[in-house]
């Protein structure tokens, strides 16, 4: 078996991380798009649309070579219903895969201009994409549950799934 290259590795993990993302915005309530529990936060909705934002944005100033802010992604609009964040982030990071898939290991290490100075590939990749989705998931499951929900285990069960394994 060939060993897998960094590139290859992110990919891999990458799509475990939208997997999971898919099964956390299947199961939001559906009629909770604009449960806010801070009047200063984003909505339910708001932030799960944040999810393919992160994948749009990032993967897109990897593509042009630098970020602004002026720059916008294809197909960034934001859902107005729950049923229709899964799909749309499905869309989304499919396309952002299409642009990271472009890339090679050697690819990695290049620096491109970040709203912060410059910054290489790799962490851009791992941090402001794996590190930020994995973040912001962390933040709608307690939403869901706010809300009403049941968010469903990422890393493990969650209570209602462990409580089935054990009857």
């Amino acid at each position: 078996m060939a060993t897998m290259n960094e590139l290859d590795r992110f990919l891999r993990n990458w799509d475990r991380e939208a997997t999971s993302t898919l099964k956390l915005l299947r199961a939001l309530p559906a009629s909770q798009y604009d449960f806010r529990p801070d009047g200063g936060g984003r909505s339910l909705g708001e932030l799960a649309w944040h999810l393919a934002e992160g994948d749009a944005y990032m993967s897109f100033g990897i593509e042009k070579g630098g970020f602004s802010m002026d720059m916008k992604p294809p197909n960034i609009q934001r859902p107005r219903t729950v049923e229709a964040l899964a799909p749309g982030y499905e869309l989304i990071h499919k396309e952002a895969v299409a642009r990271v898939s472009k890339l090679t290991p050697a690819d990695l290490d290049r620096e491109i201009s970040f709203f912060t100075g410059p910054v290489a590939i790799r962490d851009i990749l791992w941090d402001f994409i794996i590190g930020h989705s994995v973040h912001h998931r962390g933040q709608l499951s307690l939403m869901c549950r706010l809300a009403g929900g049941q968010a469903p285990g990422m890393f493990g069960p969650n209570r209602e799934e462990m409580a089935a394994m054990r009857a």
